[in-house]
């Protein structure tokens, strides 16, 4: 019981200031988000490989119009620029083609933070039931100008405000290709050490309606990847395995934050997290940032209705096939642009995650001590101590410690629990969670001063 207290008094005390995040929640608007599905589908088809140079129809013509739209809808510190990549050949690239992405960046305005970016992507190129054919008809309306429409939304409604770190608001190219607009840009983030400290794509985000006719408006999927499945794994990956921390990497930390930034800016609507890459046969634009050794997730509508996906538009048998509006829930896309902006503008407003964070292991015990290093920020206001048991999904525990750099929990064992630390700044804005290493010294050296 008295564990049960403490969680709802910290919640109680600590909840991050809503006036900021509640008000840009309340400021998406369903009916800009169907004009501009309405409009994208317009274009006939954003195939790829589709004539760039068409004013009215095609991939150029798709994204010049987006480029514009977010140049005038945002405000003047929003910058809004092409992002080019160049692929010579492929599997679904018969010719030299450039893939070219729409990226609108937010910078943030704390010296300490604005170098931490968070990013966030729909593809606005679709296809029809073959992904080389540039000149059939490809509306995408939900696959994926439902997801590109929610990065317009967030970058017009967003870019009025101020975060600490930096947002990046992105219409990518290519992902029928093979991710190739989504991979251009990450490996040419990681080349320059870019610190992502987060991604979201949104793909596949406006049906609610099964094939069975049943209507789901209630929830949203968020895929999060746990173990990276590469042959050799980066040293810190291992050294979470040691201790059983495989459901703590940072991008599940990630899909914590998020589902709880979720659970509290928009209410009646469920962020369900699911500890998969992605869905079986399928794969998205978080794919190449994940390969790049950033944290990034998914979203996608909670039950998919395959006609409309991937298909040439066509009547069957007296079913309609085809990725046509008539088949989008522009109301329960209204409501995944909610979730974004409250998790983007959650995690862009709070501290980074804590600094090199070790649980000491020094002698057998009952008690769990933690320590690391301070936060960089001058707002930081401190830290909190969360844990859950080893079989739960979410922090069912925590403690709110101050602004210290070591905590111990008195009766608490390490070995019961799985444990991260957050830290939050003066307005309660709370960071993604760090799991702790374990710290044990070499033979010989001296132990820590015991305060």
């Amino acid at each position: 019981m008295k564990k049960v207290l403490l969680v709802a008094a910290a919640s109680a005390a600590l909840t991050a200031q809503a006036g900021p995040i509640e008000e840009m929640v309340g400021q998406v608007s369903q009916q800009r988000i169907e004009a501009n599905i309405r409009k994208l589908v317009s274009f006939g088809t954003r195939n790829s490989l589709s004539d760039p140079d068409n004013p009215t129809r095609g991939v150029g013509a798709a994204r010049r119009w987006i480029l514009e739209e977010m140049k005038r809808c945002g405000s003047d510190r929003l910058q809004v620029a092409f992002d080019e990549h160049l692929v010579e050949s492929g599997v679904r690239v018969p010719k030299p083609t450039k893939f070219v992405n729409v990226v609108a960046t937010l910078p943030g305005t704390q010296a300490e933070s604005r170098d931490r970016v968070y990013v966030v992507s729909g593809h606005y190129d679709s296809m029809p039931s073959s992904p080389v054919d540039p000149d059939r008809d490809a509306p995408g309306a939900n696959d994926d100008a439902s997801g590109t429409a929610v990065s317009i939304e967030l970058a017009c409604v967003m870019s009025k405000y101020k975060f600490d770190a930096t947002l990046v608001f992105m219409t990518v190219a290519g992902e029928e290709q093979g991710l190739l607009g989504a991979t251009g840009y990450a490996k040419a983030a990681r080349a320059k050490n870019v610190n992502i400290a987060g991604m979201i794509t949104n793909d596949i985000v406006g049906n609610s309606r099964a094939p069975d006719g049943t209507v789901d408006r209630s929830r949203l999927r968020l895929f999060a990847q746990g173990v990276p499945a590469v042959k050799t794994l980066p040293d810190d990956v291992v050294a979470a395995l040691r201790t059983s921390g495989e459901n703590d990497l940072p991008t599940r930390q990630l899909a914590r934050r998020i589902q709880e930034a979720a659970t509290q800016y928009v209410k009646d609507f469920k962020v369900e997290v699911i500890w998969r890459r992605d869905r079986f046969l399928r794969g998205g634009d978080h794919f190449p940032f994940l390969e790049e050794g950033y944290p990034a997730v998914r979203f996608t509508e909670p039950v998919e209705d395959w006609r409309h996906q991937h298909q040439d538009v066509r009547m069957q048998d007296g079913v309609q096939f085809g990725d046509l509006p008539e088949f989008v829930d522009f109301g329960y896309v209204a409501n995944v642009a909610r979730v974004n902006a409250a998790a983007l503008a959650s995690l862009a407003l709070a501290p980074s995650v804590p600094r090199e964070v070790e649980m000491e292991n020094l002698r057998l015990e009952n008690d769990t001590t933690i320590r690391w290093q301070p936060n960089p920020e001058p707002d930081v206001a401190g830290y909190r101590i969360v844990w859950r048991e080893t079989t739960a999904a979410t922090w069912q525990f925590t403690k709110d410690i101050g602004n210290v750099t070591r905590f111990t929990l008195p009766g608490i064992s390490k070995d019961n629990y799985t444990f991260g630390l957050v830290a939050y700044d003066k307005d309660g804005n709370v960071s993604v969670a760090a799991y702790p290493k374990p710290y044990r010294p070499a033979a010989g050296a001296p132990l820590p001063v015991l305060r």
